[in-house]
């Protein structure tokens, strides 16, 4: 499938405006590891866009989250790989591969990214760095639903932890307009 047709799939299952820029935000910082990891840049955006396609039918049994897109995506004709890695993002499977551990730490970061952006003066990405977003990082109460331990799984592609923020950064100003950020 395409960029647009996905966009199309999200736009039938998403109610949540403030959902789909989450889901904008996880492709944007999954294109961006993909580029820096040298991996196929197309289909790691495609899972951080997607990953979160059944959300709203899901939201009151979050066991099946992860499970049900896995389903519709492979109704759609994506790849073992995309569909395992948004399985994976929901510890119904092992983290097996790279996009896998990319999608896991991916998700969590981008709520904290945007939490910190908008507590911010000018409430926008632009103003933010790493070290920025590092010092919420380490408030605990600061955007307690951003997964701490599952962000830090990010050394798990090898990479430092603020090494991954500052990708994911960067990678989420590219699409601040997109964001509303």
């Amino acid at each position: 499938m395409t960029r647009e047709e996905c966009i199309g799939v999200l736009k039938e299952n998403c109610r949540n405006k403030n959902l789909f820029k989450h889901m904008l935000a996880t492709e944007a910082v999954m294109a961006g590891l993909a580029e820096k990891l040298g991996e196929d840049v197309t289909a790691w955006s495609l899972a951080g866009l997607m990953h979160d396609l059944d959300y709203d039918e899901t939201y009151d049994d979050p066991d099946r989250h992860g499970l049900l897109s896995a389903e519709k995506l492979a109704d759609l004709g994506f790849s073992e790989e995309i569909i395992h890695a948004v399985k994976a993002h929901n510890d119904h499977v092992d983290r097996s591969s790279m996009m896998d551990r990319a999608l896991y730490a991916s998700d969590p970061v981008t709520g904290l990214i945007v939490a910190s952006a908008l507590m911010h003066p000018d409430k926008k990405l632009a103003g933010l760095d790493v070290e920025f977003v590092m010092r919420r990082f380490k408030e605990k109460r600061f955007a307690a639903g951003a997964n701490r331990e599952q962000i830090e799984s990010s050394t798990e592609m090898g990479l430092s932890l603020e090494e991954f923020i500052g990708i994911a950064l960067a990678s989420m100003q590219e699409v601040s307009d997109d964001l509303g950020l």
